[in-house]
């Protein structure tokens, strides 16, 4: 009996691994979430949505950085975009563009108690600089990992990571 039940509880743990196995791509979670990663960097990066990037983070939200170092706080963070916001001519191009690697996003249902309350995404982004001749040409290619949780109805970045930045060749 007790290789019966060491065999059972081997089943019983390897089910309960796969409760919290990446999400499918085609299920609610992964698309709500691959639309709020959209919305936040087009916020930050193109429209400039300072409102909009207020609403996607939890108000003692941290950001870690491998070459920037820590943000603490919403305001700070979302202030530091305003002011880089604040310093571009109208009608110009915008100097960066982020692009998410394509088939890189991943993310990973966290619960408690058998209720969801958060989800942790992973991916990796590649960016681009305008030049002085007004060209895109290639910048970083980095992971990022987001925690995002569940408040109430809506979905907010709690911690935020952005890390093994490199230069893309």
């Amino acid at each position: 009996m007790k290789g019966v039940g060491k065999i059972a509880l081997l089943v019983l743990g390897m089910l309960g691994m796969n409760l919290n196995a990446q999400s499918d791509t085609e299920n609610t979670l992964y698309k709500t979430l691959k639309t709020k990663d959209s919305i936040l960097f087009d916020a930050a990066f193109n429209s400039c949505g300072i409102a909009t990037l207020h609403a996607l983070f939890t108000v003692d939200f941290e950001f870690y950085h491998d070459k920037g170092g820590i943000t603490e706080g919403r305001d700070t963070f979302v202030g530091r975009i305003a002011d880089e916001c604040s310093n571009r001519k109208p009608g110009t191009q915008q100097p960066a563009k982020r692009i998410l690697v394509p088939g890189s996003l991943e993310v990973y249902p966290l619960y408690q108690n058998g209720r969801l309350y958060g989800a942790i995404q992973h991916g990796v982004h590649s960016f681009e600089f305008l030049n002085d001749s007004g060209e895109y040409q290639k910048g970083d290619i980095a992971k990022f990992t987001h925690v995002w949780i569940l408040d109430g109805d809506e979905w907010r970045i709690k911690r935020e990571l952005s890390y093994d930045h490199q230069l893309q060749q």
